[in-house]
């Protein structure tokens, strides 16, 4: 399904690894850290008992309309992305209500029909601005009061239990699902916050966090030391190597690389418990795009860089290059009769030979096929690498509060 080979000149020694190992073990035998057990969460019942029984298509639903920034969206857009050629998904429209830059609104507004519009208010906090503002406006452009039908039966709230969002949901009959107190944002795409969204689309939520629980089943039964490998290597040679490449050759991981730069600056972007500020820079790439810009950077650039390529074996879409022979280009003729797909995975390895060739770290994920398994597993093992870079860098991965102080500045400019 997936398998990450790791191309580093470094092997950190047994107990190096055992270290490691127990200290997330320790996170994930305690009270604090919940995500690690999100694939084995009931919530998919309630969520799909919640599902069958609203009948999208009997009341007319053709919008899926998100108010969430962050956390409460990239993971569930990435999901989406990565499976939305798979054959399973519906022909729902998934939008997003996330910036609050006034042309995306009102570009978002010109095709949505209350009544085909199925809204999800997302914010853990209950009180996130971006969100309760997007909320504002589309109750104020829809004349919705909130005793209305429409807002009692085509709003659902997620949220923290006892927040002011679900105070509200509770106090108008708006239904709400819950994520769990100790679980962070950006790590919550496999809770109700994208599990809700992308039941409605179509997609098998149960396969997804059967993907995620593979990983997580193997690890914990010290299957799988190479994710440890990798978070001590991160850690080590952080200075020498701060920024970390994510070279995805498909274009489907747009998305995904946008939730895994959350994910990884948001974590481990902190001021460590010795008082050091300490990170890795994430950068999110798509081959072969980014072949003709970046590429030339990581090969004779500063060697500040560790390289992850990612490359899916199936592409599930058979087009060939046609045995066309154009006069003058006749040097391109190698590559006729091969399909795209052989061509773009071609490139992966050149790109991935050139690196090794410089000395550059780099490790390749390897992904059969794109389907919910799979990227179940993905969410999952870039959630755990996470979790395991943060410990080798001694912080709290799981607060934020050079976010919160830009909040704070926010509130205070407003309230003068």
């Amino acid at each position: 399904m997936v398998k990450n080979t790791l191309y580093f000149q470094d092997d950190p020694h047994d107990d190096e690894i055992k270290r490691l190992y127990d200290a997330v073990v320790e996170e994930y035998e305690g009270t604090e850290v919940g995500y690690y057990h999100l694939p084995k969460s009931t919530v998919v019942t309630e969520i799909k008992v919640f599902c069958d029984s609203y009948d999208f298509d009997a009341k007319g639903i053709k919008n899926v309309a998100i108010l969430g920034i962050g956390g409460s969206s990239l993971g569930t857009k990435a999901i989406d992305s990565l499976l939305k050629n798979s054959g399973v998904r519906n022909n729902k429209n998934l939008l997003f209500f996330e910036n609050v830059d006034p042309t995306e609104i009102a570009k978002n507004l010109d095709s949505l029909k209350l009544e085909e519009t199925f809204f999800i208010v997302i914010s853990k906090s209950g009180s996130t601005i971006e969100t309760t503002s997007h909320l504002k406006f589309l109750l104020h452009h829809f004349q919705l009061d909130f005793e209305s039908e429409a807002f009692k039966t085509q709003f659902v709230f997620i949220t923290d239990e006892g927040s002011p969002l679900d105070r509200f949901g509770d106090e108008f009959g708006v239904k709400r699902f819950y994520i769990p107190t100790n679980v962070g944002g950006r790590f919550s795409v496999l809770s109700a916050v994208g599990l809700l969204p992308l039941c409605i689309l179509g997609y098998d939520i149960e396969k997804l966090l059967n993907g995620a629980a593979t990983l997580c089943d193997s690890f914990f039964a010290k299957k799988e030391d190479e994710i440890c490998k990798k978070a001590l290597f991160y850690g080590v040679n952080a200075e020498e190597r701060p920024i970390n490449v994510l070279f995805s050759y498909h274009s489907a991981f747009s998305d995904f690389n946008d939730w895994y730069v959350q994910l990884w600056a948001e974590s481990l972007g902190k001021i460590d418990l010795d008082g050091t500020r300490v990170g890795l820079t994430p950068v999110g790439l798509i081959g072969s795009v980014d072949q003709h810009s970046f590429l030339q950077l990581i090969i004779e650039g500063r060697q500040d860089k560790s390289v992850t390529l990612v490359k899916v074996e199936d592409f599930s879409q058979p087009l060939e290059i046609p045995d066309i022979r154009l006069p003058y280009l006749e040097s391109t003729d190698y590559i006729n009769g091969n399909s795209f797909a052989t061509l773009i995975n071609a490139q992966c390895d050149a790109t991935m030979q050139s690196i090794k060739d410089q000395n550059v770290p780099v490790d390749l994920i390897e992904v059969s096929k794109l389907e919910e398994e799979s990227v179940g597993y993905l969410i999952f093992y870039y959630e755990l690498l996470t979790s395991l870079t943060g410990i080798v860098f001694n912080i709290n991965t799981y607060d934020q509060p050079g976010v919160e102080l830009g909040k704070k500045i926010l509130k205070k400019k407003f309230s003068n």
